[in-house]
């Protein structure tokens, strides 16, 4: 018997939560078209217009954007969206969330999930090919998916899909959980069972890590890769530019680029160089603005200017394995020695939303509101005391130099520690050596990308084990109530699971959250269809220049 496209059952619950007001008409079309449902159906269900393009974007030309060009040999440990962003619209992905944070198919024609969501037939694209030619089959993807959860390959993408992908052993070694866990059914057809249900799986394909790279080249990428995309790469120096170039043969599978050519221009860390480039129109646009030169970006007539708030935030978090942080005591009352309202007034400029030092932000779906974790320096004293230090403690935090926000914020948490009796040298660090050693430190102050969903920030930075737990927090509960929450479907159920995360975080978790980022960018107003994507993400194949 044929399988079902999606699940009947489950849209018929989204249905019902949508009709109860349980979910918004957004979210109520991004979840349908997680399970497989067709987004442009789903919005018609949901009263919501469909997409359309406000105006003709002019082909030809080229935009050049300032953004850090680093090495980006290795798209398995990619661990910043700007190298990314050099090989996207090259390297493309199964799937893609856009800037309305939907997740459509995209290598992929679509996906078919069991009732259970415990099996996922990921359905590849008929009539890709690679730009030598070669046909694009569910081999290839097998073969990506399955050197990503590799537990040698290095990827974060093994923390993410951990839970349902994957069995730790009593050393902690990652690996499948089943040998059938990935299966070629067909040419154009590969299934994952999984070990218990997920919700998430496309979305989960759209994390930045996971390019899918010709098994040929065996997972270096660089000037001349062969890709599916739109793009080639032509240029790359490290610490200088990279050209991507749109390619010249029909070969392509989807609609051509309207670029000729995309440039990115390291122009270095500091706020003021990126400033300096816009304003002498050196550049076309910036990867990411600095909130301290925003009023500058706003005198400037010919710049348009995006803004969007997003999961995208910074944690000052501590090694829970190293004194005196390994005791859950002293790691609340830091929590409660901080005040985050001022922390993002002095920090960020009200840009964004207070922190509550559990990583699930208001914007994520499945966030649970609870009672705010106001400052309360008497009982950060009293546990401090509890823990046996009851004349407080000595640390220091590393952190680098810019953004300025990040300084500005840690020297704001360090002034409101010091009258709970928690004393922080501040150990400021040039960006490169900072990166260097980020998941070695005692303690540090590190910025996280925005994610779709809060699950996805949890798995990824406090899942026991994983390769981006920096803080090596390792909680059994914590692990268990994650499984839980990324298997459910129905939003209350969620939220209540999640309430209990949220909770156990403010409790025992392994870093203070000072606050949640609005950011932006700024383009010269010639560049004609550019979203801003609430994870910097750059689809330089979406958007053109007049002349």
């Amino acid at each position: 018997m044929p399988r079902k496209p999606f699940s009947e059952s489950n849209y018929a619950l989204l249905r019902r939560q949508l009709a109860e007001g349980k979910l918004s008409r957004r979210e109520f079309v991004r979840y349908a078209a997680l399970i497989g449902v067709s987004a442009g159906v789903a919005a018609k269900t949901a009263g919501l217009p469909g997409r359309a393009r406000a105006e003709d974007i002019p082909m030809g030309g080229t935009v050049r954007i300032a953004m850090g060009v680093q090495d980006i040999s290795n798209p398995a440990q990619y661990d910043w969206p700007q190298k990314s962003n050099l090989a996207r619209g090259v390297c493309e992905f199964l799937t893609k969330t856009g800037p309305d944070n939907i997740t459509r198919p995209w290598l992929l024609e679509g996906w078919e999930a069991s009732e259970d969501l415990r099996t996922w037939d990921l359905k590849v694209r008929p009539g890709v090919t690679w730009r030598n030619g070669r046909a694009f089959t569910a081999e290839d993807v097998e073969w990506n998916i399955r050197r990503l959860l590799a537990p040698e390959t290095g990827s974060s993408v093994a923390g993410l899909m951990a839970g349902y992908m994957l069995n730790t052993d009593d050393d902690g070694r990652m690996t499948l959980w089943d040998a059938n866990a990935i299966e070629i059914v067909d040419d154009l057809t590969v299934r994952l069972n999984l070990r218990q249900p997920q919700i998430a799986v496309p979305e989960h394909l759209y994390h930045y890590p996971f390019h899918i790279l010709d098994p040929e080249e065996n997972g270096v990428y660089g000037v001349g890769s062969n890709g599916t995309g739109p793009f080639e790469l032509v240029e790359h120096s490290v610490g200088e530019r990279a050209i991507k170039r749109k390619r010249t043969d029909d070969g392509y599978w989807g609609r051509p680029a309207f670029l000729d050519e995309v440039v990115f221009v390291d122009v270095g860390e500091e706020a003021m160089a990126y400033t300096a480039a816009l304003a002498s129109q050196q550049v076309d646009g910036i990867y990411e603005g600095d909130v301290g030169q925003l009023d500058t970006y706003r005198t400037l007539p010919f710049l348009k200017i995006y803004e969007a708030l997003t999961g995208q935030t910074a944690v000052a978090r501590v090694k829970v394995d190293q004194a005196p942080f390994d005791d859950p005591r002293v790691r609340k009352a830091m929590r409660l020695s901080v005040d985050t309202r001022r922390l993002l007034e002095l920090g960020h400029f009200n840009l964004g939303a207070p922190g509550e030092h559990h990583h699930v932000a208001p914007m994520h779906p499945e966030y649970a509101e609870l009672p705010f974790m106001e400052r309360d320096v008497e009982a950060a004293r009293a546990l401090l005391a509890e823990a046996g230090h009851p004349n407080g403690i000595d640390a220091e935090i590393v952190t680098k130099r810019d953004p300025a926000w990040e300084l500005q914020t840690v020297q704001a948490m360090a002034q409101q520690m010091a009258e709970a009796g928690i004393r922080v040298n501040i150990n400021i660090v040039p960006t490169p050596q900072f990166w260097d050693n980020w998941d070695k430190v005692p303690f540090g102050f590190t910025s996280w990308g925005h994610r779709p969903l809060g699950v996805m920030a949890l798995g990824l930075a406090y899942r026991s084990g994983v390769p981006w737990n920096e803080s090596g927090f390792a909680n059994a509960r914590f692990d268990e109530l994650l499984n839980q929450a990324e298997a459910t479907l129905d939003v209350e159920e969620r939220r209540a699971v999640m309430a209990e995360i949220q909770t156990l975080m403010q409790e025992e978790g392994p870093m203070v959250q000072p606050l949640w980022r609005s950011t932006f960018v700024a383009y010269h107003e010639r560049v004609v269809g550019f979203e801003l994507n609430p994870g910097l993400y750059i689809h330089a194949d979406t958007f053109g220049v007049r002349a």
